[in-house]
């Protein structure tokens, strides 16, 4: 998933990762480097809140062309756990759960 902090940082240029992502069954609540992001309604530029900081965040499949910022630079870090499956996903490979579309 690609992961970006939205709290403190204008459009599209606070830090961002490529990495591997928890969700509870319902796909309410994302589990991200020892934080649990809750999935959020009417904020403006974040789709997920940290439950103990109330920072948001963008949180979204990955492009393929790598443009998964809307209007910003993107230039993730990648997590080293998901470093051999974002390059075959680049290269064409589908992600893993999503073999059926």
């Amino acid at each position: 998933m690609f992961v970006q902090l939205k709290t403190g940082y204008t459009t599209d240029h606070g830090p961002s990762w490529i990495g591997w992502v928890d969700f509870s069954k319902t796909w309410s609540t994302a589990y991200f480097r020892g934080r649990t992001l809750r999935r959020a309604g009417g904020m403006f530029d974040a789709n997920f809140y940290d439950v103990q900081t109330d920072e948001e965040f963008w949180v979204s499949g990955p492009k393929r062309d790598r443009t998964d910022t809307r209007y910003g630079p993107s230039n993730p870090e990648i997590e080293p756990e998901a470093v051999d499956t974002y390059r075959a996903f680049l290269e064409g490979a589908t992600l893993p759960g999503r073999e059926s579309g």
